[in-house]
């Protein structure tokens, strides 16, 4: 009878994934994620991930998101929680509530 075990240990690692909504892509509806999503189209609808949220300069969002962080260079409308850092590109065009950790405007 051995005191050591040979079983190897498995490890699970979280792979974060990167979901995109194409130009000219809509999509109407909510969205629950585990990985980052990055947004050139239009999401009429709520967004909750425990990534990062990154709406890209053709990109729109009307609805809430609910993110660790988000990066926007478009156009988002309605409620925004991000946890950590928001970071606001100079084209971006945010109308709504906004409460977030850190903020950085570029």
């Amino acid at each position: 009878m051995s005191m050591f075990s040979n079983k190897e240990k498995t490890q699970k690692t979280k792979v974060m994934e990167i979901n995109v909504v194409a130009k000219n892509t809509t999509i109407n509806g909510d969205i629950i994620s585990e990985g980052d999503f990055r947004i050139d189209g239009t999401l009429e609808g709520n967004i909750k991930t425990k990534g990062r949220v990154i709406i890209g300069i053709d990109g729109s969002v009307k609805g809430k998101i609910d993110a660790v962080n988000s990066d926007i260079e478009g156009k988002f409308s309605g409620e925004l929680l991000v946890q950590e850092t928001l970071t606001i590109k100079a084209t971006a065009i945010i109308s709504g509530d906004v409460v977030i950790g850190k903020l950085s405007v570029e």
